[in-house]
């Protein structure tokens, strides 16, 4: 049975080189940042799956008190196939509802094409919106 957790100190390392390994990542975006920014307030964490000490699932998950957002799902390749993608969406999902919150949104790159079924197949679908964005510093 997989069991999703709260990623801890030792875990962040093994975290990027998932991410790394899922394509996830990108040179604009420090997963480092990212990890620790998640950790820094109880709106938001990072889950993690392991198996046998090695990590093999995330989701990053938040919330701004209104939404949820979900981030970084990732498989290890080499444990593809058993659901661990799902449970790793569920377990965001759970740790949302605990806290109250009712819907969560997620966003995949234009370019993902591949898993956008993955999702639809969830429940997910596409909302009738524009996502628009802006860094606001450096």
């Amino acid at each position: 049975m997989t069991v999703f957790r709260e990623i801890e100190d030792r875990d962040v390392d093994d975290v990027v080189v998932l991410w790394q390994a899922c394509g996830l990542t990108r040179p604009w975006n420090d997963p480092y940042k990212d990890i620790s920014f998640a950790r820094a307030g109880s709106h938001s964490t990072v889950l993690v799956a392991e198996h046998e000490g090695r990590i093999t699932a995330s989701a990053m998950t938040g919330h701004d008190g209104h939404r949820g957002v979900l981030y970084y799902v990732a498989v290890d390749p080499e444990f593809r196939g058993q659901g661990l993608g799902r449970k790793a969406v569920f377990a965001a999902e759970t740790w949302l509802t605990q806290r109250g919150v009712w819907k969560m949104n997620l966003l995949v790159r234009s370019e993902n094409e591949s898993v956008r079924g993955f999702y639809e197949a969830l429940g997910y679908t596409v909302n009738p919106v524009l996502c628009m964005g802006r860094k606001i510093a450096p």
